[in-house]
């Protein structure tokens, strides 16, 4: 193919300044413009950057789609921690137990489901089986299943097993203790994992070109942060309203009736969306090249849990990428759930928590958004390695004074107490501020660093390589930390008492992080040059 990859091009301007963003927004014609010399007004400069017609026509669609879906995940996200943290029972403790023994199964066997739906289905068909039982069960949740806690969660048979089994059993039987929760709890993260990730952006890719995706995707992850910042004002709006509950109303029960009625209204205005997109975007010549879209279906890439495993081992530059993934993954799940276990001991009230993690995603969403600001002038002027040593540094000096602040906690009692708050509570700010500055710097440099790795790469290696990390890398990230905190709760007895084995694993992971990144921007220049000798050729 003679024709020039776009996004191979804009890798390679790592190496010189980036274009502003007005310009790489700039249609074809804006641009031969300006190069031929031509000063343009004001109104023509706003007129450049509007897309022409028939990508508003799926681009806006597809932005109101990514809104509705982050909009939702925000919400469940919230709502599944003050559900497990709070309940009887229970704690943060918990979290790591859901992860590797409920959501990491439920999550191979959706990956091994999906791959049959897929060969059986359409993709239009694969969307809409995988996404509307999500709604029909937070819908349940709310008005049939929460209400009838009481009698469905079995406290007196586990009670009895704690009595029989030692301390260190108390998380698995908090998870059959409030079995309920924990399909909540799972059912609202692989919302994340199968909507946004794996739906929403295979059907970007699929109705997008590179060319497009390569002006509008940062767009759309700037929307996604805006979608934090409503989401987490709704969650908070919704926790305040039992001020103005008759007594006898159980404040909790209608808080969720109302988060999950948001949840239904999101996905339904997604799913009314996704409809346009196929009836009038899909079908339209001027939006979609039909032959190329048909070329496309016959294109598949099947790689089993043993082929990814394999293929992963064999290429430095792929296992780079998964080191990565899962270190990112094992750090960040080790400083969250010892903040969550802060959290739930200053807020045990579940709407209080509630409110406070609106807050926090509110934050979250608006620090991201001067984040990704900020990441263009990073890449401009230190280039992809030094952009890629961000993240693992951002949560390797807040997560270690995270642990500092709980391990000499009476060291820093004086402080607090100037600061007119307590240990406790200055413990809980110091971990929102480290995870929002984590996922923050994740969101707008982990993330581009990671996509823009696979672009000199060969069309083997891309897909191949991608669906590796995917398959295998992810769910490694996801369990691999909580393995490590049910290793020592079960050795030292609380989560608590394992803080400084943490803060010492912690400062480990980030050390091979370092290393992956140090080793896989080496072979991203060398890949870069390679491209484009192989382009000038």
């Amino acid at each position: 193919m003679g024709l020039k990859n776009p996004l191979r091009n804009a890798a390679s301007q790592l190496k010189r300044p980036f274009r502003s963003s007005t310009q790489i927004q700039m249609s074809d014609a804006a641009i031969s413009a300006e190069d031929g010399g031509e000063k343009k007004g004001f109104f023509q400069k706003m007129k450049s950057v509007i897309p022409p017609a028939n990508e508003r026509k799926k681009l806006i669609p597809l932005a109101l789609m990514f809104f509705c879906i982050l909009f939702n995940y925000t919400i469940l996200r919230d709502t599944k921690d003050v559900l497990m943290v709070t309940a009887p029972k229970s704690g943060a403790e918990v979290i790591p137990f859901i992860k590797t023994y409920v959501n990491l199964p439920v999550a191979i066997g959706f990956t091994a489901m999906y791959s049959k739906l897929c060969d059986k289905m359409d993709q239009k068909q694969v969307f809409y089986t995988c996404t509307i039982p999500f709604l029909f069960f937070f819908g349940a949740f709310a008005w049939l299943i929460f209400p009838n806690t009481g009698m469905l969660h079995p406290h007196g048979f586990c009670d009895m097993l704690a009595a029989a089994l030692p301390a260190g059993f108390s998380a698995p039987l908090s998870i059959i203790r409030n079995w309920s929760y924990a399909i909540f709890y799972v059912m609202a993260e692989m919302w994340g994992s199968v909507v946004a990730s794996l739906l929403f952006w295979s059907f970007a890719n699929e109705v997008t070109t590179v060319d497009e995706a390569k002006k509008y995707y940062p767009l759309f992850g700037m929307g996604a942060n805006v979608a934090l910042i409503f989401s987490g004002q709704y969650v908070k709006w919704v926790s305040k309203m039992r001020a103005n509950l008759p007594p006898g109303v159980d404040p909790w029960g209608v808080s969720l009736k109302y988060l999950m009625a948001a949840i239904i209204g999101g996905g339904t205005t997604m799913l009314g969306l996704f409809k346009y997109m196929q009836d009038k975007v899909m079908t339209d010549p001027a939006c979609i090249d039909q032959e190329k879209q048909q070329a496309k279906k016959k294109k598949k890439t099947k790689m089993g849990m043993r082929e990814s495993a394999k293929f992963l081992m064999n290429s430095p530059y792929i296992r780079d990428l998964a080191t990565l993934v899962i270190s990112y993954g094992m750090c960040i799940n080790i400083v969250e759930v010892s903040w969550k276990a802060k959290l739930k001991m200053a807020y045990p009230d579940p709407n209080a928590y509630s409110s406070f993690m609106g807050n926090f995603s509110s934050a979250t969403g608006t620090v991201t958004l001067i984040m990704m600001l900020l990441g263009r002038t990073i890449f401009e002027k230190f280039g992809w390695k030094k952009a890629a040593m961000v993240t693992p540094t951002m949560i390797g000096v807040t997560g270690l004074a995270f642990f500092a602040l709980n391990i000499f906690a009476p060291t820093f009692a004086p402080v607090a107490a100037a600061l007119g708050t307590s240990p406790l509570m200055l413990a809980v700010l110091v971990g929102a501020a480290q995870n929002i500055l984590s996922k923050s710097s994740k969101y707008s440099l982990f993330d581009p660093c990671k996509e823009m790795a696979y672009i000199p790469l060969d069309q083997d290696s891309k897909t191949k390589g991608k669906a590796a990390v995917d398959v295998i890398g992810n769910p490694l990230g996801k369990s691999g930390g909580s393995l490590i905190q049910q290793a020592l709760i079960f050795a030292v007895g609380s989560l608590a008492a394992a803080t400084p084995y943490l803060t010492g694993i912690l400062g480990v992971l980030v050390f091979f992080w370092y290393k992956a990144a140090n080793s896989l921007g080496d072979q991203f220049e060398k890949a870069m040059e390679a491209d484009a000798a192989t382009a000038a050729a």
